[in-house]
């Protein structure tokens, strides 16, 4: 059987023990109190339900947060390799950090970062 000609039943059969792995929870599973609308604030009433839709405002911050995020997985690799490479990794990073600063301040004055 060629490298394509896998493929398929690789599929089939993670797609087979898939179905397994779900049928076997769904049989084993103990059936719980119903949740439909229990507390999820600590020492709150709830006023909507757990899975209601989130304010669009909520993307956005969560945007900036994966953004710093990404400079603070590529910033500790860097940190290993800028004595090796020298002056260019040093010009590479603030580059970076340069165009997260842009997307940081274009949230800014768009007004993301206001909470009223």
């Amino acid at each position: 059987m060629s490298g394509l000609g896998a493929l398929p039943v690789l599929f089939g059969i993670g797609l087979l023990g898939l179905g397994i792995a779900y049928a076997t929870a769904r049989a084993l599973a103990v059936a719980g109190p119903d949740r439909s609308v229990d507390q999820f604030l600590p020492g709150g009433e709830p006023v909507e339900h757990a899975f209601s839709r989130f304010h669009v405002r909520w993307y956005t911050l969560a945007m900036i947060y994966l953004a710093f995020e990404m400079e603070m997985l590529f910033m500790y690799p860097w940190t290993l390799v800028v004595s090796t490479v020298g002056v260019r990794a040093v010009v590479e990073m603030f580059v970076f950090l340069g165009i997260l600063l842009v997307g940081v301040v274009h949230a800014w004055r768009e007004g993301a970062l206001r909470w009223v």
